[in-house]
């Protein structure tokens, strides 16, 4: 069953799974190189885990510097990542019914970032499939081949029948298959 509040159901969804992600992760999995060019796990979660509040800064009409990171040791980012994660699910159902589809944008982030993570941890963490379809309609609404920015590689082919994720991740720019 679909409601005009399903973007924040699924939000809340994204969210929960980027914290299991988070928790998933081993001090000796903090140097692996990830799916997200350049960066390593540590790098990646730090990123993950500032996720929520740089949202929250974001919709308070505060300046975001998104490359911030939390500033908390790696074995509690998932914790500092939950706290914040609970403060937007909060703010998102106090904003009218006419804004929360806003919040699809965030549930595509938070999809690609957790399946770099998961892929780079190579350690089952249940993935959302709602989740990433949502946020790759939200992609595809306004990504292209001209504003991809640093932050996309050119979309990689997937072949028919590629799972919600590995089309998600291949439309940033991430090769599944690697």
């Amino acid at each position: 069953m679909s409601s005009e509040h399903q973007p924040v159901v699924v939000l809340s969804r994204a969210l929960d799974q980027a914290g299991d992600a988070l928790a998933a992760i081993r001090a000796d999995d903090l140097d692996k190189p990830t799916p997200c060019e350049g960066w390593t796990v540590r790098e990646l979660a730090d990123h993950l885990a500032a996720a929520p509040e740089h949202f929250l800064q974001m919709a308070r009409g505060e300046e975001v510097d998104w490359s911030a990171g939390t500033g908390v040791e790696p074995e509690r980012l998932a914790a500092h990542f939950e706290s914040r994660a609970d403060d937007l699910i909060h703010h998102w159902h106090g904003q009218p019914d006419d804004q929360v589809a806003t919040a699809d944008w965030q549930s595509a982030e938070l999809a690609v970032h957790t399946w770099d993570l998961v892929r780079a941890l190579g350690r089952p963490v249940a993935l959302d499939e709602e989740v990433a379809e949502r946020g790759l309609a939200f992609m595809q609404q306004g990504l292209t081949p001209d504003n991809r920015g640093e932050a996309f590689r050119a979309e990689v082919a997937v072949p028919a029948g590629a799972t919600a994720y590995d089309r998600l991740a291949a439309f940033a720019g991430r090769d599944p298959r690697a």
